[in-house]
């Protein structure tokens, strides 16, 4: 009998790895049941909100950080304003 390792229990006389083992079929139920109501957790609506906002223009990301490399941005100011407008989106 190998020595006490936390990392592996006996099943069915045998020594094996946890990591290894197979999912039951009640275990599969309970990760579903997660998984469906996660939408209805304040973690899972941003998560919602964050997968439905457009995707990055590239163009425009480069144009910004041209002018903000060059002292042409206000980012403070605009800033404030963006995360103002994030907050506003995320409770609506």
């Amino acid at each position: 009998m190998p020595d006490f390792d936390s990392n592996w229990f006996v099943h069915d006389e045998h020594w094996a790895n946890p990591l290894e083992a197979d999912l039951t079929r009640d275990q599969d139920m309970v990760m579903e049941q997660i998984l469906d109501n996660i939408h209805n957790t304040p973690i899972g609506q941003v998560l919602k909100k964050i997968a439905s906002l457009p995707e990055i223009r590239r163009e425009k990301v480069l144009t910004l950080r041209r002018q903000i490399t060059e002292g042409r941005y206000d980012l403070t100011e605009r800033l404030d304003l963006a995360l103002d407008r994030v907050l506003e989106d995320l409770t609506a």
